[in-house]
């Protein structure tokens, strides 16, 4: 079991962890440092309409879909939808995964590593927001 510490500053918030989930599943623990400056395609405007609908519209307040507006915390939910979650398997890879704003003091010295298919480089997009953006429109901090 390996420790693999990335950094998702500017890259591409679904490629990183769909690559976080395959490591998690394969039974690494995965360290995803700076979740608030990962990137997501499409403009604001779009973005928030998507995630507001699903947290106004659909369903019920107090039964969900809950979304969280704390930018380490939403970018762990979005790799729940990566991991077969309601099984055993599953289940044990979401907890290998751990999201941080910023870098937390005791992995300081510890190196991070940028996942290069997720590099902002790649994304053909010419709109892009970043998660701490779209969370503090949903009404997070």
């Amino acid at each position: 079991m390996n420790e693999i510490n990335l950094d998702a500053t500017d890259a591409i918030v679904g490629r990183l962890m769909s690559y976080a989930a395959k490591q998690a599943l394969l039974g690494n623990k995965i360290n995803v440092f700076n979740a608030e400056k990962a990137l997501m395609s499409g403009s604001i405007e779009y973005n928030f309409e998507r995630y507001h609908h699903l947290i106004k519209e659909t369903g019920q307040y107090n039964r969900g879909p809950f979304i969280p507006k704390l930018a380490d915390r939403f970018v762990k939910r979005l790799v729940r939808g990566m991991l077969p979650h309601k099984r055993q398997r599953g289940a044990q890879a979401y907890k290998q995964i751990m999201c941080y704003r910023g870098v937390p003091v005791e992995f300081k010295d510890k190196k991070l590593t940028a996942y290069e298919p997720a590099d902002k480089k790649r994304l053909n997009a010419i709109k892009f927001i970043t998660i701490q953006q779209l969370c503090t429109k949903l009404g997070g901090k």
